[in-house]
This record gives C-alpha cells, structure tokens and sequence, in this order.
C-alpha cells in the first residue's frame, strides 16, 4: 500500500468511536524504512484558519485493521494527543 492509498482512508479509534480525520504525515524510522506512527491534525483553532491546536500521534502499533475506507485504531486520546509546536 502507498501512503497516499493511506491518507485518503480516515482513522476511527475503537475503543470509543472517535473518528480522527485523515493522515497529515507519518513518521519514518530511518534507519528500518518502517512506519513509526502516523500524525492526524485534531481540530483547528478557529475554523482552521490559524492553525492546529493538537495533533494526534498514533503509533503503528496501535493500528489494528486498515480497511478499504478507513483505518481503525485502538488507543487513548488523551495520550496520543500532542501540543502542536
């Protein structure tokens, strides 16, 4: 699979329903060209416009099923969730 065939596939969480969006980025370990985690932008402050509050960091670990239009994962929100810098 490409990761553009990815980013078009949303992430919904199922251990409680949220749906997260699509893929903004993935991050590579350089060393093994394997997925580390996949980045998902959380909501935007005021309608997008002046960038993300959080972004949510899901490792490839906590992906348990890719389907053929969406991603589930399995993990907990409030620990994947990072400031946006």
């Amino acid at each position: 699979m490409r990761v553009y065939d990815m980013r078009q596939k949303e992430i919904i969480n199922i251990s409680d329903g949220k749906r997260f969006g699509f893929i903004a980025d993935i991050d590579i370990d350089e060393k093994s060209g394997k997925i580390k985690k996949i980045i998902v932008p959380g909501s935007g402050k005021i309608l997008g416009v002046f960038g993300r509050e959080t972004e949510y960091c899901i490792p490839w670990a906590n992906i348990k099923q890719i389907g053929d239009d969406i991603i589930l994962v399995d993990v907990d929100t409030e620990k994947i969730a990072e400031e946006s810098k």
